[in-house]
């Protein structure tokens, strides 16, 4: 077996843990816990929830990750999040980020400027059902995490598809470095936005390559806990545009 560098991991081990394990960091390494599902009690790790234990090789060193199988989306300041407009209060508008928490879009940061209900609807700028992508600003569990717009590519959702995965699956469709939604760009042709909580913005030339992209996500969504995951979906997505007629022969 070759080593990997120092900056990609390569899995030497995909072991299912469930709630109540204990996992026992390699002496040589560490345990990544990027979600935070790892319960800490002194030198004890605790998993709290049904997770993926990666055993990975770094250089010459042994890491173990873990990745949950499945868990509510919890905001966390500086998340990317696609959100559908619930509410509209007199100055703000509630916002479904598919978490247990709704968030809070202010009007004035929406329109960049004061906003006066006195003398203006805000039901004119956004209303119920309408979709936006935002980024989270405040959240600090005492209170409903609080939205903004102002950043480049932010605001409301004027066209495409929207679809929703497990946000714990979301990790696998991006794809180390970006591999798996660079592919997915290139094979379908659309214009993939991921929102961190789980919901998908498509933009596609067609329907069938709309199509042929959410079957590719939702198989991601099936399969996140298997290896070789890639190129599986690289085969899926080439082998359906040869079914519709998409492309002639089987080339990537």
């Amino acid at each position: 077996m070759s080593k990997s560098n120092s900056t990609t991991p390569n899995i030497l081990k995909r072991i299912i843990t469930l709630p109540g394990d204990i996992v026992t960091p390699p002496s040589s390494g560490e345990i990544a816990d990027p979600y935070g599902y790892l319960y800490k009690d002194k030198d004890v790790n605790i998993v709290t929830v049904i997770s993926l234990l990666d055993i990975e090789e770094i250089g010459d060193k042994i890491r173990y990750r873990l990745i949950p199988l499945k868990f509510k989306y919890i905001p966390k300041e500086g998340d990317i999040v696609v959100g559908i407009v619930r509410d509209v209060s007199v100055t703000s508008w509630i916002i479904d980020i598919n978490s247990p928490y709704y968030a809070i879009l202010n009007a004035s940061d929406y329109l960049g400027r004061p906003f006066n209900p006195a003398t203006e609807n805000i039901r004119k700028y956004l209303d119920v059902g309408d979709v936006i992508l935002a980024k989270v600003v405040q959240f600090d569990r005492t209170r409903n995490p609080v939205l903004t717009t102002q950043d480049k590519d932010l605001g409301k959702v004027v066209d495409g598809s929207l679809i929703e995965l497990d946000p714990s699956k979301v990790p696998r469709v991006i794809g180390r470095k970006r591999s798996m939604i660079t592919m997915l760009e290139e094979l379908t042709q659309c214009k993939i936005i991921v929102g961190i909580n789980g919901r998908i913005i498509l933009r596609c030339p067609n329907p069938e390559y709309e199509y042929i992209a959410v079957l590719a996500i939702k198989k991601i969504e099936r399969e996140s806990h298997t290896l070789g995951l890639t190129e599986r979906i690289r085969s899926f997505i080439i082998e359906e545009k040869v079914k519709r007629g998409l492309i002639k022969h089987e080339t990537g």
